[in-house]
């Protein structure tokens, strides 16, 4: 049976397990009980009503995080000609064709890749390396588009992507514990609005069924789901 340590109890004795809290308050909560030596990440646990078994009730969307996520992305993009130079000067950390074969040899120092419409079939080859890894390229994440400079933009000032697991629950961060509340506030606001945006037409019942925030290392506080129903 696990058992949790001092500090982690000493953090969940302040949370009332049977309250489920406002936004402010349980981000405060959870500020004030992270234990960590280092920067914890606070993130959001989300249990919906979907079974994503069936594919019209898959989940799947990007929000861009007004205060960000305290991380810093490295972003690579597969592009030629005009939309690599638009890669670059938007602030890639990566841009080129040569950079498929890189992959294939082995390196992969980098956290998002963006591709263009007509180098898919160049990053496709990739599949089995970047596929078990969340790094293939997607259009619904916005992330095979011609518009490269606006990728780049967002993905660099906090943009996320959230999917629904097998269990139907979806987990995102929404920054660190170092945050101000008011922009960890804000930005767990962003992601909620774009839950329920992204609920999809086959869903019947209550589509936000449970909420909780946590930071990396520290105990679950629910949030009170009554505004997303």
């Amino acid at each position: 049976m696990k058992t949790h340590g001092k500090k982690y109890r000493a953090a969940a004795q302040k949370i009332d397990a049977d309250k489920a809290y406002q936004a402010r308050q349980a981000i405060d909560l959870v500020k004030g009980g992270a234990f960590a030596k280092f920067d914890e990440t606070v993130e959001v646990a989300v249990r919906l009503g979907v079974d994503p078994r069936h594919a019209d009730q898959v989940v799947r969307g990007t929000v861009v995080l007004p205060a960000g996520t305290g991380k810093s992305v490295r972003v690579l993009v597969i592009a030629v000609g005009p939309k690599a130079a638009e890669a670059e000067e938007a602030g890639a950390d990566f841009v080129g064709l040569e950079y498929v074969q890189r992959i294939k040899d082995g390196w992969l120092d980098f956290d998002v890749m963006v591709a263009t419409p007509d180098q898919m079939g160049q990053v496709g080859q990739l599949g089995r390396v970047l596929g078990p890894r969340g790094l293939m390229p997607n259009p619904k994440a916005g992330t095979v588009t011609f518009d490269v400079g606006r990728a780049v933009r967002e993905l660099k000032a906090g943009k996320i992507e959230f999917r629904v697991d097998k269990g139907g629950n979806v987990h995102a961060p929404i920054g660190k514990v170092s945050f101000a509340a008011e922009a960890l506030e804000t930005n767990f606001a962003a992601l909620m609005d774009q839950l329920v945006r992204s609920k999809p037409a086959a869903a019947k019942g209550v589509y936000i069924k449970n909420v909780a925030v946590s930071s990396s290392m520290g105990p679950g506080v629910a949030v009170d789901t009554t505004p997303y129903r």
